[in-house]
């Protein structure tokens, strides 16, 4: 261990030795969360582990662009900025999800009620706009599996409701690698209609080569009191990316000799990525007598072409093609119906509710050439029509009873992927397959003393394969992977939450085993398909800490070590043994944050955060060359001024203040050994916006 490894390591165990030293002054140690119990909570009396990231925690000294920037605050997630827009971020939760070759898997991605992921568990963490972000919930271990198949963590973000008088603003942040930022918003009430108004666009150049993007977000709601006893929102957002470019990945080779280096193969088929996502939701909440009913509706559409980097005369060119272009039409509603038993002791709460979800995908495959143009929409290869359906019923109980906290639940989850091949001369590929399956989970809590409180937890939950991965069979066979089963998991948790004068400790183990765990078979001329491996073995601890160590001083410690391994040998692409010990590519065995906050005044804020990660492997064998484990550490500062009807504010920021280089993510399981994803060296930005009340 290196000495700046161990200095991560050991800074927030020094800044805790000092807690006996703080002073009274308040702080919200202890955020009330809905995620899990479904109804407001604080997490301290939850018998599972959940986080709440706060509205200040998001925005202050952040450039609001990317989850990442947040969300490494909580034990047990692994997030990763990939520097390119045109893949997403890759987010795994207590290792589910650490294999996503794009955008985020295994995760259920949820904002304002309505989910950022498709039924089949694919999602886009990209569309949550934390400009407008109230808080972050994020919900791990057993108690996820009542959120359905796909469910392996839940990460929840809440925009704020239109509040206060009216007011404008506008913000401008530039940086590093061409980076700018420019957001306008409007927000407040007026005449009993809450209302925020949200637009920014940004650009970047990117840290590699070929890696520049365009993000435009806009984002609106209405919140509004029908009468005394309902509330209603609406809710309509939106994501353009135009062009984004796609450096793919990196040989180790590559890597080490430059790490802004980009493949051949992206430059001469000019590999790229455009989106065109709109939504609109509705949420309404009515209070009948002591009873509460929650209806949530959303539609939206999403549009994406991308160019890959298939070289022609490739089977897969010649069957699937090198373009990839749908249009996707997606719907669902939910309804929730809270119920307290006042008849029982204690307080005894029924939940039930119902969830559909549904998403339908018109698919092209094009050729990336034409005769001697590459990087173009060639010949068609691909026409189908693919829907995914989930529909989900559930029944959930919280009940609090002395010093006792019980809360358990079943779901039926359902999700059904019908293929409607409308490209015949390869042979008809159409299909359908139906997954279901019981989702269980039982949580209690004991609190030995007010400041005590000891859990345990146990659910089953089940990952059924996305559309990506069912849609090329093993070898060179056309049609989809019916075959894949879905993996199956058992999850057991064990945790203490303390809260110590002005310190929270959140501490907990767990143990996941996986049946039919799903891993890349092969990943051959652009095409990656999938096989169900045998069992899976995850054990790890993860911990909290959130301090006030003075009135000016917090600090904030989340540690995860994570065994994740194959319980069993098993044969991957018909032909390669991974023995059983190997572990799970994709998913580090360390992962540190640690941060320390100064506010000497109300009107200044500055932090250095620290981060360490052990080596990731990058494929079943581990027998490729590991990402090395690394250590970065960054600092922030935000500066506001209140003048009459005006504040202004200024963001100052310098990520990786000691310009190590190494790799920020990894592909796991690439066909052509491009593993590897570099992060930025040292990096700068500033930025400086104002707003106005009326």
């Amino acid at each position: 261990m290196n000495t700046l490894t161990r200095c991560t390591l050991l800074l927030p165990g020094l800044l805790l030795s000092n807690a006996a030293m703080a002073d009274d002054a308040p702080l919200v140690l202890d955020p009330s969360v809905v995620t899990g119990s479904r109804s407001a909570s604080p997490t301290f009396d939850l018998p599972y582990s959940v986080d709440g990231i706060s509205r200040e925690q998001i925005s202050e000294g952040q450039l609001g662009i990317n989850a990442s920037e947040v969300l490494s605050r909580v034990p047990g997630l692994v997030v990763q900025n990939r520097q390119n827009y045109a893949q997403d971020l890759q987010i795994s939760s207590r290792g589910f999800g650490a294999r996503s070759a794009f955008g985020v898997r295994g995760i259920k991605l949820i904002a304002d009620g309505i989910p950022a992921s498709t039924p089949d568990g694919q999602g886009q963490a990209a569309t949550f706009n934390l400009d407008t972000a109230e808080r972050i919930e994020v919900l791990r271990g057993p108690a996820a599996t009542l959120y359905g198949s796909n469910a392996g963590g839940v990460i929840q973000m809440f925009s704020r409701d239109g509040e206060g008088p009216p007011r404008i603003g506008a913000e401008t942040l530039v940086g590093s690698d061409g980076l700018n930022k420019h957001h306008l918003t409007a927000e407040g009430a007026a005449n009993g209609t809450g209302f925020v108004l949200d637009a920014s666009r940004i650009d970047t150049n990117g840290y590699r080569d070929h890696s520049s993007a365009r993000r435009d977000q806009t984002f609106a709601k209405l919140n509004v009191q029908p009468d005394d006893d309902s509330k209603l929102a609406l809710i309509y957002s939106s994501l353009e990316q135009n062009g984004t470019q796609d450096p793919l990945g990196q040989t180790w080779a590559a890597y080490k000799a430059d790490p802004r280096s980009v493949s051949a193969n992206a430059l001469a088929y000019n590999t790229r990525k455009s989106i065109d996502h709109q939504q609109v939701g509705m949420n309404y909440e009515r209070y009948i007598g002591d009873a509460t009913l929650q209806v949530n509706a959303y539609t939206g559409r999403r549009s994406v072409i991308q160019y890959l980097s298939i070289p022609k005369g490739t089977p897969a060119n010649e069957r699937g093609g090198g373009v990839v272009q749908f249009d996707r039409k997606f719907y669902g509603a939910s309804v929730r119906w809270m119920h307290p038993v006042d008849s029982a002791p204690g307080e005894l709460t029924i939940i039930t509710g119902l969830d559909f979800d549904q998403s339908e995908d018109s698919r092209h495959g094009y050729q990336n050439y034409s005769g001697n143009s590459l990087g173009v929409k060639g010949q068609l290869r691909r026409d189908e029509i693919d829907t995914a359906r989930s529909f989900d019923p559930y029944i959930q109980a919280n009940w609090g009873l002395d010093r006792w906290t019980l809360q358990a639940g079943i779901r039926h989850s359902t999700m059904e992927l019908e293929v409607d091949d409308q490209f015949i001369s390869n042979g008809d590929s159409s299909g359908n397959k139906t997954y279901q399956k019981n989702t269980p989970s039982m949580s209690v809590m004991y609190a030995f003393t007010p400041q005590l409180h000891g859990y345990f937890s146990a659910g089953k939950g089940f990952e059924t394969p996305t559309q990506a991965e069912l849609a090329y069979a093993p070898g060179s066979v056309e049609g989809f992977n019916f075959g894949l089963k879905p993996s199956q998991s058992t999850q057991y948790e064990l945790g203490l939450k303390a809260q110590l004068d002005n310190t929270r400790i959140n501490a907990a183990v767990f143990q996941i085993t996986t049946e039919d765990e799903l891993v890349v078979y092969q990943a051959l001329a652009g095409r990656t398909s999938y096989q169900n491996a045998g069992r899976t073995l995850r054990r790890g601890f993860e911990l909290g800490i959130e301090s006030q160590l003075s009135e000016h001083w917090t600090s904030n410690l989340a540690y995860t070590r994570l065994q994740a391994t194959y319980d069993s040998d098993f044969v991957s692409g018909g032909a390669t043994t991974v023995d059983k010990g190997n572990y799970l590519p994709g998913v580090p065995q360390t992962t540190v944050f640690a941060e320390l906050n100064w506010k000497p005044r109300d009107w200044v804020s500055t932090a250095i955060e620290g981060i360490y990660r052990s080596k990731v492997y990058v494929e079943d064998t581990n027998n490729q060359h590991a990402a090395p484990a690394y250590s970065v550490f960054n600092w922030r500062a935000r500066f506001e001024q209140n003048v009459e009807h005006w504040t202004f504010h200024q963001t100052l920021r310098l990520d990786n203040l000691l310009d190590r280089q190494y790799v920020g993510s990894v592909i796991v399981g690439d066909g052509n050994s491009r593993y590897y994803e570099a992060a930025p060296g040292r990096s700068w930005y500033a930025g400086a916006g104002a707003q106005y009340a009326f």
